[in-house]
């Protein structure tokens, strides 16, 4: 396939050089999506349908067979020979069981080792006289060591992930999902069965994925283009506010973060935009020639708070108040019996009497300069902040020392985001066609807001889980944070069934969440992996060498080892690993044969996963936080990042909450 659209000749098919342009990189595109990828099979599996799909059944038409794969696959004649996953023909490999066959006589599964076939498993669905089975190639797939950057899922999607990847365009979904439920994997191949199924509004649209952090993007870069998408851009929420000229130089205070991430913000910046309209006071004099039309002040003020009261955004409003005034002014003209067109309003709204009513009435606003004088000014701020935020709200809002300038401030990640507010109610920020927020417990309801802007004519998918929320202000409920991402009728969905964490370590972790997400369903393991759980209590001298100890026992296993401790530890752990010669990464480079030990920050956890981990000093990581609830909820990110074992080491007391 790649080779026929290689061979194609546009020479003879292009009208003119611009047509050429754009047909070769379509092409290019296409050969791009075609790559062959090591290790990667192009089918994985097989359904023998009883009846061909669509044939009316009475007829007693015979079966059909379709090999499913991680994309379409075509012959030399064009007739399929893989079917991609996304087809609706492909959807009984998923949902279909022994209680709902869907017209399937046997699903087949294959097993691969480094790209080959190495072992196939059969279901016959529609034979009362086999009993249903758990899958073990579907077992061992998921249980297969992970070395390298995350892969997909497409092999193993369950039935309930089934149903979230493939519900439709025009409605936004949140998913709750515990440690291990596959709610990143559901919701980057629900990208893909978008992408495939509205391929064309997308492309107009655009579609982007949200990440916590720069690491946890690189580590899911490669999903999507093994499914062949490569059109799905990928950022941070600093990304998406970033703002030419102004760098994060500085971090906040978690209370003032707190504040300035509450979604009553966004009052103060509407207030705060809104206060720069004043009424006019003067009539306005337009000369044309040698006549000179009078507008009376109280038909500006009128036409000035006409504009008000339709809530359009300012800078909007700016553009048109010109166009409205010329408008009155063509009225009277008419009244004096001329007869002006369409280029004598456009010539009133350039007027330069007209130009100076505009900027007295209604001046330009510079997003960032509003909020350095929100953030520098008291009394502008109390002015805005009246009955919306306390005194003491304000006061940790100001800075000690205010700076002079845009340029010269030293800006937070906060203040970007309230920026972006101010931005958008001056001017109206581009919305794509679908984004996805993966880790979404940690947005502040400034973010959120903020994230809502970039689909407010698109959709969304929601993924996080409650109980993983580190920051201070982290969700609190998924109605709340869908309404601040304006998407409150979004369908909550919860997978509860968890298939990368060992029984036995997630039964650990989730001694935590009556102190950390009361209510909340804990995740039930698919798993069960006697021996995959240790905690060992270590004298204070002894720590350090324990955990190498334990580093050098995971790494004889087959996979990757993770060894996650407190930030403030890690250049300890960093030195006693150069000294005990084992060489180390850092979250977000990419595992190899050679390299599979990683030194993560527990504040990096998040997202990650090894096949081993080494946990250092659970009560460190505690303390580290600015309160117990955060630093319980980090505690529980991190002892849920393994896949087939866990080593906990501590030489002080463990956390309450996990004896």
């Amino acid at each position: 396939m790649r080779e026929d659209v290689e061979a194609l000749d546009i020479r003879d098919v292009t009208a003119n050089w611009v047509n050429a342009v754009v047909l070769q990189a379509q092409i290019d595109e296409r050969i791009k999506a075609l790559a062959d990828l090591a290790h990667t099979p192009l089918f994985f599996g097989r359904l023998d349908y009883l009846h061909a799909p669509g044939a009316d059944l009475a007829e007693g038409a015979g079966g059909e067979q379709f090999y499913i794969g991680r994309r379409h696959v075509h012959d030399a004649d064009g007739d399929p020979m893989v079917i991609d996953w996304r087809a609706p023909v492909s959807q009984p490999f998923y949902r279909a069981s022994k209680a709902d066959p869907q017209d399937i006589a046997l699903r087949r599964r294959f097993g691969y080792t480094g790209g080959e076939i190495t072992a196939y498993e059969d279901e016959h669905l529609s034979d009362p006289a086999e009993a249903a089975g758990v899958s073990k190639l579907l077992q061992q797939e998921i249980e297969r060591p992970r070395v390298g950057p995350m892969r997909d899922i497409v092999a193993t999607i369950q039935p309930e992930q089934d149903e979230i990847v493939r519900s439709g365009l025009s409605g936004s979904v949140c998913v709750q999902g515990g440690p291990g439920t596959g709610k990143t994997a559901v919701g980057l191949h629900r990208v893909a069965y978008l992408l495939y199924a509205h391929r064309e509004r997308l492309a107009r649209t655009g579609t982007l994925v949200i990440g916590p952090n720069r690491s946890f993007l690189h580590y899911i870069e490669q999903v999507l283009p093994a499914l062949g998408e490569l059109e799905v851009q990928q950022a941070t929420v600093d990304d998406l506010v970033a703002r030419e000229g102004l760098e994060v130089r500085r971090s906040d205070p978690a209370e003032t973060a707190v504040v300035k991430g509450d979604a009553r913000m966004a009052e103060v910046l509407r207030r705060a935009v809104r206060s720069h309209v004043t009424a006019p006071v003067e009539p306005l004099m337009v000369v044309r020639g040698s006549r000179r039309w009078r507008v009376p002040a109280y038909e500006l003020e009128e036409i000035v708070t006409e504009l008000q009261n339709r809530d359009i955004r300012y800078g909007a409003a700016r553009e048109a108040l010109p166009r409205r005034i010329a408008h009155a002014v063509l009225v009277r003209m008419e009244q004096a019996g001329e007869a002006p067109d369409d280029r004598v309003q456009d010539a009133v709204a350039r007027n330069a009497a007209v130009k100076a009513a505009v900027k007295a009435v209604w001046p330009l606003v510079e997003p960032a300069k509003l909020v350095l004088r929100l953030l520098s000014d008291p009394e502008f701020l109390a002015e805005h902040a009246e009955g919306v935020l306390t005194e003491e709200e304000q006061k940790l809002l100001l800075w000690p020392k205010p700076f002079r300038s845009v340029r010269s401030a030293k800006w937070s990640a906060a203040d970007l985001v309230l920026i972006d507010e101010a931005a958008d109610l001056v001017e109206r920020t581009h919305s794509l066609g679908h984004v996805v927020v993966d880790e979404a417990q940690d947005l502040s309801p400034m973010q959120y807001r903020a994230v809502g802007r970039r689909c407010t004519t698109g959709s969304a998918t929601v993924l996080g889980d409650l109980a993983q929320g580190t920051t201070p202000w982290a969700t609190r409920s998924w109605q709340e944070a869908l309404g601040h991402l304006g998407k409150p009728e979004a369908v909550l969905e919860e997978l509860t069934a968890g298939f990368r964490v060992p029984r036995e370590v997630i039964a650990y972790a989730s001694r935590l969440l009556p102190a950390i997400a009361p209510g909340l369903t804990a995740v039930s393991s698919v798993r069960e992996t006697p021996g995959s759980l240790t905690v060992t209590e270590s004298a204070p001298d002894d720590l350090v060498p324990d955990v190498i100890a334990a580093c050098r026992s995971s790494l004889a296993h087959e996979g990757s080892t993770g060894l996650i401790a407190a930030d403030a530890r890690i250049p300890a752990l960093a030195a006693a690993l150069t000294a005990a010669g084992l060489p180390y990464l850092s979250p977000g480079e990419e595992t190899t044969a050679e390299s599979r030990l990683t030194l993560v920050p527990a504040s990096l956890a998040k997202g990650l996963e090894y096949d081993y981990v080494v946990l250092d000093e659970p009560a460190a990581i505690v303390s580290a936080e600015p309160d117990d609830r955060t630093g319980l909820r980090r505690l529980y990110v991190s002892l849920t990042r393994a896949v087939s074992g866990l080593t906990v080491l501590h030489a002080a007391p463990l956390p309450a909450a996990l004896t």
